[in-house]
């Protein structure tokens, strides 16, 4: 086998509750009144996940998985960078489709994950691709709330649960919001999203807008155990980048607006000139795009080619030489750099 190609991965649609069919504007084939609500893009999670591990979806690797690729080609694919703690890919990518509020969450905290080993880390980042007016997310709870008001309150408001204790932001397409593990959140209705996170599945549902839905249970005294308050709820990375009022890093064919940045990953919002020629650069680290805008056409060494539309995803292994891609039109691209650590 020569030199790897990129990876463009079948997505794999989840069924949810609050999900809904816009799904469908990214290209995902979403059936007649479905409520899809996440389609995972890049996903390899453990065996006791349902639908949990991507598959290539055409080019010499069609049909294998991305661990079994990792285990043939690990240093290729990954360079420097680490599998994850528990021997995965060390990112998972979905796009969301919020028809309906999220549950309000919690992902375990650091000492709670320690402590409970079938519990992971779960840092995570949303872009906001879609947004109706109006809509929001919640992010935290407000400052002068502590632990014990939140979870005494926590049945004690009518219908709204413990949405007032909760930081309520309005956001746009281009909107960046930073969750690090042990901060509330939920993703407010009427918000078609990507998601970038560590490769964990372990949420805590505190609230869930009274669906009493069995298949949905609570975890409140897991959340109460891992859930940050006041001043611990920030790293020092911003909770909330605006697109439209950060930097803007201009080059030949494409301006690059950095979003996020952690020790997990780093996103940047790509937007690419009609008639752009843009080498795709590794330097010897994973990187993923998602088109989220129009499409990109990828060429490599002996001809090789690989067109991706908006919704897909694709994953350049950190040896990947001598690939460029061309923009007919104004397009869109979120990368995702895994850093070596």
């Amino acid at each position: 086998m020569g030199a790897l190609e990129p990876f463009l991965f079948e997505p794999i649609l989840k069924h949810r509750a609050w999900g809904g069919d816009r799904l469908r504007h990214f290209g995902k084939r979403v059936p007649v009144g479905a409520r899809i609500g996440e389609s995972w893009e890049l996903a390899d999670l453990p065996d006791t996940i349902l639908d949990g591990r991507s598959h290539v979806a055409c080019g010499p690797f069609a049909g294998a998985t991305l661990r079994q690729i990792l285990t043939e080609h690990r240093r290729a694919v990954l360079g420097d960078t680490p599998l994850s703690p528990e021997g995965a890919f060390p990112l998972l990518v979905k796009f969301l489709d919020a028809h309906e509020h999220l549950s309000v969450q919690v992902h375990p905290d650091a000492a709670y994950a320690a402590s409970h080993p079938d519990s992971h880390l779960k840092t995570e980042a949303w872009v906001i691709l879609e947004a109706e007016a109006g809509a929001v997310v919640y992010r935290g709870v407000r400052p002068e709330i502590d632990r014990e008001q939140f979870f005494d309150d926590l049945n004690d408001f009518e219908g709204d649960g413990v949405v007032p204790h909760l930081t309520r932001i309005h956001v746009e397409r281009g909107d960046c919001i930073y969750l690090p593990s042990g901060i509330c959140h939920a993703l407010g209705a009427g918000i078609l999203a990507a998601e970038v996170q560590t490769p964990s599945d372990t949420t805590f549902r505190v609230f869930d807008w009274n669906r009493n839905d069995l298949a949905r249970p609570l975890h409140v005294e897991q959340a109460r155990r891992c859930m940050r308050f006041g001043a611990s709820q920030e790293d020092g990375i911003p909770g909330v980048v605006r697109m439209a009022e950060g930097p803007r890093l201009r080059s030949e064919g494409s301006v690059v607006h950095p979003l996020c940045s952690t020790e997990f990953f780093s996103i940047d919002w790509v937007d690419a000139m009609p008639s752009a020629h843009i080498p795709i650069e590794t330097a010897g680290r994973p990187v993923i795009w998602s088109v989220v805008g129009g499409s990109a056409e990828l060429r490599g060494p002996q001809g090789k080619a690989l067109r991706l539309r908006i919704g897909d995803t694709a994953l350049m292994p950190a040896a990947l030489d001598g690939w460029t891609a061309t923009f007919v039109d104004r397009s869109t691209v979120l990368r995702t750099v895994v850093p070596s650590r």
